[in-house]
């Protein structure tokens, strides 16, 4: 346990971040699952679930809840996925 003022606060700040970070990442993996079901099933809303979810990594990046690469990554496997269905 933190003993000092400035960790026990550093310690909220760390859980709050967190519990930020998580929903955007849960927000992605569920646009992520949406946007896989909406391809494999032919659905025209696909390249429209593809720019939110590009949009969304987007957004992430720039809050430092994932990395740059894993954005570029994921919007890549996105592209294709559009482009081969």
């Amino acid at each position: 346990m933190a003993h000092t003022k400035s960790a026990i606060k550093r310690l909220g700040t760390s859980k709050k971040a967190n519990l930020r970070n998580r929903a955007r990442i849960s927000e992605l993996k569920t646009i992520e699952k949406k946007l896989r079901a909406a391809v494999a099933a032919g659905d025209a809303s696909a390249a429209e679930l593809a720019r939110k979810f590009s949009s969304r990594l987007d957004k992430a990046v720039k809050a430092g809840t994932i990395h740059a690469n894993r954005a570029a990554n994921k919007k890549s496997q996105a592209d294709k996925l559009i482009a081969a269905k």
